[in-house]
């Protein structure tokens, strides 16, 4: 419930920044470590669960060292982020608004806690998958994440 609620709050953000900023195809972020992210896919079963059906590209990078660039998305206040969502836009494009899509995240489990920054940041840790309901928790995540400079 509290991924709901943090993606409301994010929801209500963009709105509220979408009205006043342009959309920049150019923020988009693509790597090839992106598109091993992006060849998931979801699955709605009759029990309404959002289950992710991973591919053998993703899973030979499960619990393997995996880097990845993006943008900080935080999921809490504050200035220094340890757990957030790393995404291919960044938080000032709207991602409900049809423009770009909705672009993939994954969450970062950070070993220590890093400033907020509006640029994207790189970051490399262990890749784990969770093969439970999407709704309630990030299917992917990078844990035990380190800033790479």
């Amino acid at each position: 419930m509290k991924y709901l609620y943090a993606i409301f709050l994010l929801f209500s953000a963009c709105i509220a920044t979408a009205q006043t900023q342009k959309h920049n195809p150019k923020d988009q972020l693509r790597s090839l470590n992106w598109d091993v992210i992006a060849s998931v896919k979801f699955e709605l079963t009759d029990k309404n669960e959002l289950l992710p059906l991973f591919t053998e590209t993703i899973r030979r990078f499960e619990n393997r060292e995996f880097d990845l660039t993006g943008y900080l998305i935080p999921i809490k206040s504050g200035q220094k982020q340890q757990k957030f969502l790393l995404a291919t836009l960044p938080i000032n494009q709207c991602y409900f608004c049809g423009q770009n899509g909705i672009p993939v995240m994954i969450m970062i489990e950070m070993a220590n806690e890093v400033p907020y920054s509006e640029k994207p940041i790189h970051v490399q840790g262990i890749l784990k998958l969770e093969e439970k309901d999407a709704s309630y928790k990030p299917p992917i995540t990078i844990k035990n994440a380190k800033l790479i400079y």
